[in-house]
């Protein structure tokens, strides 16, 4: 039966890596070039409930509600629990580690987490604006980061608590164009592929760099004028690089 899954990858060099699956279509055991192997195992309801590493060390999982794929347990090879505990909507309510300590977490009606709660009593915050975007960020020691976004959604400025801005400007296809960090700015240029073919630094000199037909990177010169060239093969990879300033090549 023809199913589409991956079964087969092998490298240039000939290594091969073989995955196999069950009646449907989950992984059950996956062997690398090395020999070594992975094991999944699942329940009745298609859950994963027990994966064995290569080593042979074992992680189960543990399940309190059939109609639900999310964990209420794990427990790994030393007899190690960690336990979860989540909403009807599949949004984690808490995460108590294997040494008892425990995590809450808070979310908003839309499912985006707001805050993190741990039980020393630090607690951390997120704000959001009415198209979901993270707008702000209040750390245990009530420190907050702002972010600002254009029409387009793309994140433009971001606020630091002492206040300094760090800035993005976009063009109509949403690329970065321009970036300020620490008073600093930098400009990028790209051709009608969409690639960077020019960047500015903030004392104004230049890196430029070349492509082929397949996107790959050619050529590249710097801010001190010295360029590099870069060579594949067949299949894509790099194989040697030259530096024009000492004439000599690298093979990769």
């Amino acid at each position: 039966m023809v199913t589409g899954l991956i079964t087969r990858i092998t490298t240039p060099d000939g290594r091969a890596s073989a995955f196999y699956y069950n009646h449907h279509s989950q992984l059950t055991s996956a062997t690398g070039p090395d020999g070594l192997e992975i094991r999944r195992e699942y329940d009745e309801w298609g859950r994963l409930i027990q994966e064995t590493a290569p080593d042979g060390d074992i992680t189960r999982y543990r399940y309190d509600n059939p109609h639900s794929d999310l964990p209420c347990a794990t427990e790994d090879a030393t007899g190690s629990r960690k336990t979860m505990t989540w909403s009807r909507y599949g949004q984690l309510l808490s995460f108590t580690d294997c040494s008892g300590y425990v995590t809450r977490y808070d979310h908003d009606r839309f499912g985006q987490m707001t805050a993190v709660h741990r039980e020393e009593g630090l607690s951390q915050y997120r704000a959001y604006d009415s198209r979901g975007q993270l707008i702000a960020v209040k750390d245990t020691q009530g420190h907050e980061t702002r972010y600002e976004y254009n029409a387009a959604g793309d994140l433009t400025t971001v606020i630091a608590p002492d206040g300094s801005r760090n800035g993005t400007q976009y063009d109509a296809w949403g690329k970065a164009i321009c970036t300020t960090q620490g008073g600093l700015t930098r400009s990028m240029e790209y051709d009608a592929a969409g690639r960077v073919i020019r960047l500015t630094s903030e004392n104004g000199s230049h890196t430029t760099f070349r492509y082929d037909v397949l996107d790959r990177l050619i050529q590249e010169t710097g801010f001190d004028g010295r360029t590099q060239r870069y060579h594949h093969d067949l299949t894509g990879k790099l194989i040697r690089s030259e530096d024009e300033g000492s004439g000599h090549p690298l093979a990769l």
